[in-house]
């Protein structure tokens, strides 16, 4: 990457010129805000200057005295009150491309120190749809992983399933008084649905049903074998229907360990916190006090209620023992929705009293809202599915792909599919997660603009070329960069491997949207200014080389997303 490179470069020159950097001070090297100047900008002697109340410019000129850059950059400036500006060299962006050609993994830079990294997101409920709400911990929690194994961690995903609580006293009494079988055949978690919205209206106007279904969860805590049946059979068709979902989605988890995996662990965990004094009973209640972290001096993390009942903190405290123990866990990160960031506060920080040393991360996120800037609910007030909107995203494609002429059917389908899904989960990734935003149709089913559809279509007009040379094409490093397009395209397509590593930084996929994106506009300008088949010798092969380039990174990049590509649309 030349941005470490250059920040290492950099951080000699500083030694080299006997200046004196504080152990804390951030030597950093930056893409360039204006290009006029250059391709990567630093401001560390500008702003070290005003530590040792010194000339910024002659300790800019000081350093770059003792920058020793030439095998990377043309030219070196100092600009304004002290920037020091990098502008690349041909010969190495040229040898950039040759790397990126002959390395499948595109010349990626993999981390140094690799981690297991153990991923929680999605997490929908057993019997219940999964609703608009699961997008952004879905799609960003795949995103995160691929883009952490890409990077060279080992990524272990945990879909921590909602597979136990009150909610299924309802769901038993349903199932033994009002389930349809052959409907809970064609559609399990409809059906399952449709009973607990039954028996949940039946038990607020009934007290005796609500007893009844106090009385069913009793019996399935104590292990009832009935009970305990019922049970199993709602998991697994659950899990079943899920599990079509994320196929559609092409998302796969390692581990579906919900709740209940965790329920003969949580007594135990109580009684040993308590031996170990991490944990105190008040009024009645076990909880963990953090009287020495202000935010949460008044907010203890109760793990075990006065009638003895467990809750989700015992069940998460579990969940890490055993990511810990089992997993060898180095990071653990929670893909979950902003409103729980107190929950996740509590429970790291008890982790940490235990003296469990894995980061913890909550990677939390903003709310879908519809087009009226309100929460995105259906006309009846209840959330949107998430196999109605990836069913409209795919029908809508559809329409648009069935203008086309020289397709079958078949391929239609596909092409819809692929746009389709691709378009809701760019719609979602381009988005900095903490951002509400508007969910829109026609913009993310665009074929102009920041969009899926814009992108994939940027990756079918790379590959138009190759199918013109019907494989004739033999690519060599004779590469020559000679127009400014073609060194505008080799720039941004050297700038692939800091992305990708930028992402992990502060868990933002948008960073990654947002190259593809820029990647997509440099090779149409390119596109439109360079003639590839036209050209001949080594400014040919140099086209050639940029397009094969831009066509890989695009369905790397796109891929990295969770999104497909298809060779045409």
């Amino acid at each position: 990457m030349f941005r470490s490179l250059l920040t290492s470069r950099l951080r000699s020159a500083f030694a080299a010129a006997q200046i004196d950097v504080p152990v804390d001070f951030d030597v950093a090297v930056t893409l360039a805000a204006d290009t006029r100047f250059g391709d990567y900008q630093s401001n560390a002697a500008m702003m070290l200057a005003r530590q040792l109340k010194t000339n910024p410019r002659a300790l800019a000129q000081s350093v770059a005295d003792k920058l020793d850059v030439a095998d990377i950059c043309e030219k070196v400036g100092i600009d304004g009150p002290g920037f020091l500006n990098f502008t690349v060299g041909k010969e190495a962006l040229a040898g950039k491309l040759a790397a990126i050609r002959a390395d499948e993994h595109l010349d990626v830079m993999r981390v140094e120190q690799p981690q297991t990294i153990v991923i929680d997101f999605s997490a929908p409920n057993i019997a219940k749809p999964m609703h608009v709400g699961h997008i952004r911990s879905t799609i960003i929690g795949d995103c995160l992983a691929r883009v952490a194994a890409f990077a060279g961690h080992k990524v272990i995903t945990d879909n921590h399933i909602g597979d136990w609580g009150t909610q299924f006293g309802m769901i038993l009494h349903g199932w033994k008084t009002m389930l349809d079988h052959e409907a809970l055949m064609r559609d399990p978690i409809h059906e399952l649905v449709r009973c607990y919205k039954l028996v949940n209206a039946a038990a607020k106007n009934d007290d005796a049903v609500m007893n009844t279904c106090r009385e069913e969860l009793v019996r399935l805590q104590q292990g009832d074998v009935e009970n305990l049946g019922i049970w199993r059979k709602c998991v697994e068709l659950s899990l079943s229907q899920l599990r079509g979902i994320y196929s559609r989605l092409d998302i796969r988890f390692d581990h579906f360990l919900g709740e209940s995996f965790y329920n003969d662990r949580l007594a135990p965990l109580v009684d040993e916190l308590l031996a170990a004094g991490v944990a105190r009973e008040s009024d009645g209640a076990i909880c963990i006090f953090f009287e020495d972290i202000p935010e949460l001096a008044d907010k203890p993390c109760i793990i075990r209620k006065s009638d003895g009942g467990f809750l989700y903190a015992t069940t998460d405290l579990a969940t890490i023992d055993h990511r810990i123990r089992e997993w060898q866990a180095d990071q653990v990160w929670y893909v979950v929705g902003a409103p729980q960031s107190l929950h996740f506060q509590q429970i790291f920080a008890a982790s940490r009293k235990r003296g469990q040393r894995a980061r913890m991360s909550h990677i939390a996120f903003g709310s879908i809202l519809g087009p009226d800037g309100k929460m995105f609910k259906t006309r009846s007030g209840e959330s949107v599915g998430l196999l109605e909107v990836l069913d409209e995203a795919i029908a809508r494609a559809r329409a648009v792909v069935a203008e086309r002429e020289g397709f079958s059917d078949g391929e239609k389908d596909a092409i819809a599919d692929v746009i389709g899904i691709g378009a809701v989960k760019y719609a979602e990734l381009s988005q900095h997660r903490m951002t509400d935003y508007k969910f829109s149709w026609d913009k993310m089913l665009s074929l102009q603009g920041n969009t899926a559809p814009y992108l994939i279509n940027a990756f079918v007009r790379t590959r138009s070329i190759f199918r013109k040379l019907d494989g004739q094409a033999v690519l060599t490093d004779d590469i020559t960069i000679t127009d400014p397009a073609e060194r505008a395209l080799a720039m941004k397509l050297a700038q692939l491997s800091e992305t990708v590593h930028d992402v992990l930084v502060d868990f933002r996929p948008n960073l990654l949207a947002n190259y593809l994106y820029e990647l997509a506009n440099a090779y149409h300008a390119f596109y439109e200014a360079c003639p590839v088949l036209r050209s001949e010798g080594s400014v040919r092969n140099t086209r050639l080389v940029l397009c094969d380039a831009t066509s890989r990174v695009l369905q790397t990049g796109l891929g990295l997303l969770g999104i497909k590509t298809t060779e045409r649309m």
